[in-house]
């Protein structure tokens, strides 16, 4: 069964999850990971939502003002071991019902070209396509994608 709490960016487990995601995109992205990274800080996150099966953290994301209608969902990380249960999508949709209750009207958020998991979970929780924000506009690996909110 898969356990949600929602915290803050002091959680340790919190924390953890954010290192081993820091870990897999320090491949993944390669030479770019330094610009990337230069956004994630987590300092600045006040909303997180951290995922437990039995009593072990396996995922975390996060929510980070964007602007007065947006807000932007950062640090999504599913352990590998927990892949393909559902984690993610459940993260997912609870950062957005905390969204609508901070009362945004919609979600955004970027992922890298080669993150291929995490393109088809935004697509499959009907996050659609949108043209590059903010730091992210004339990066050439990055996506951007936008859900709003009912």
């Amino acid at each position: 069964m898969i356990k949600l709490i929602r915290t803050n960016s002091k959680n340790p487990d919190f924390i953890n999850l954010v290192k081993n995601l820091d870990a897999f995109l320090k491949i993944t992205d390669g030479d770019e990971h330094e610009f990337y990274n230069q956004y994630n800080n987590i300092d600045v996150i006040k909303y997180t939502v951290v995922a437990f099966i039995n009593e072990k953290p396996v995922g975390c994301g996060a929510l980070k003002a964007f602007d007065t209608d947006r807000i932007e969902i950062k640090r999504m990380y599913t352990e590998k071991v927990a892949r393909g249960k559902g984690v993610a999508s459940k993260i997912l949709n609870e950062l957005e019902n905390w969204s609508k209750e901070l009362q945004y009207k919609s979600c955004i958020l970027e992922t890298g070209v080669n993150q291929t998991e995490a393109i088809g979970l935004y697509k499959k929780n009907n996050y659609h396509l949108i043209s590059n924000y903010g730091q992210y506009t004339n990066v050439k690996n990055s996506l951007c994608f936008e859900k709003h909110l009912l």
